[in-house]
């Protein structure tokens, strides 16, 4: 599997120009492949893509001490991130060439708090995708132990990209 890589700067990113020359699943599959950096954001939070096929994609990572709320648990943050990561990514992974994604809304229910540096895999799958929104569901399973901790769903907005 290739090293993954997360940007550092706004330059390391991938400009407008070349994620619209790709379709959803090609600009995350170069991505996971480390042909591209991923977001800062799955470094911040302790995340990373590792699968994307047609209408699915899969980010597997753990909780560290960093995301902790005041009362020693993982931050519902945390859960809602890695939830609308994954699942607005597979509403990405069914888009055509020139076509772009916005979260409009998502909503996580936590089930089980998951330990601070507990390995989980979150995978988000598509409901339908339609001509100006997508639907996808997600779930938080541990790695290890195969527990249900949080599931979610989403609607994204699906547009034309910016004309350049």
């Amino acid at each position: 599997m290739p090293e993954h890589r997360y940007a550092q700067s706004l330059e390391e990113m991938a400009n407008f120009d070349d994620i619209l020359s790709m379709s959803g699943l090609e600009f995350m599959q170069a991505i996971i492949d480390g042909d591209l950096p991923g977001a800062p954001i799955g470094k911040t939070m302790g995340f990373l893509p590792t699968h994307a096929e047609h209408g699915s994609v899969t980010f597997e990572g753990a909780p560290e001490f960093g995301v902790l709320n005041p009362i020693r648990t993982v931050h519902g943050g945390w859960y809602g991130t890695v939830l609308d990561s994954c699942m607005a990514c597979a509403v990405q992974s069914t888009l055509a060439v020139g076509q772009i994604y916005t979260t409009l809304e998502y909503k996580i229910n936590i089930l089980r708090s998951i330990p601070v540096g507990m390995k989980v895999r979150a995978v988000g799958k598509v409901q339908h995708v339609g001509r100006s929104t997508g639907i996808a569901n997600g779930e938080i399973r541990g790695i290890e132990d195969g527990k249900l901790y949080a599931t979610g769903s989403t609607t994204c907005i699906v547009m034309a990209g910016p004309k350049r």
